[in-house]
């Protein structure tokens, strides 16, 4: 299976998971976790690389906690676009976002493990 597609469904259940941890932060189905996947993965990769280059600095100050400020910045536009994925508030986008980072970061090292092991 092509790593796009591995790392794509791991975000999107890393979503999944996220809603049962984190009250407010709410994904009806898992075509709404995909659909939210990519717009969160096109999002990052477009303004959010933009907002954390211009707030290194800021960044560096806070030893990364500001990162987490982008990021729930981030879940929250997703929430407003993709139906289905909605969060109540930058209260539970924080809390998401940290939550996320830490899921995403559990599975993508899972996978990796299973898809080394085959080879």
């Amino acid at each position: 299976m092509p790593r796009a597609l591995i790392n794509w469904l791991v975000s999107a259940i890393s979503l999944l998971i996220v809603t049962w941890f984190v009250p407010g932060f709410t994904v009806t189905g898992i075509f709404a976790a995909l659909l939210a996947a990519v717009v969160i993965g096109f999002i990052n990769a477009t303004l959010g690389l933009i907002l954390k280059i211009i707030t290194f600095p800021l960044s560096v100050l806070t030893l990364g906690i500001f990162w987490f400020v982008i990021n729930a910045c981030m879940l929250m536009m997703a929430s407003a676009m993709v139906p289905g994925f909605k969060i109540a508030g930058f209260g539970p986008a924080f809390v998401g976002a940290v939550v996320l980072s830490l899921v995403n970061m559990i599975l993508r090292w899972f996978v990796k493990e299973v898809t080394d092991d085959k080879h």
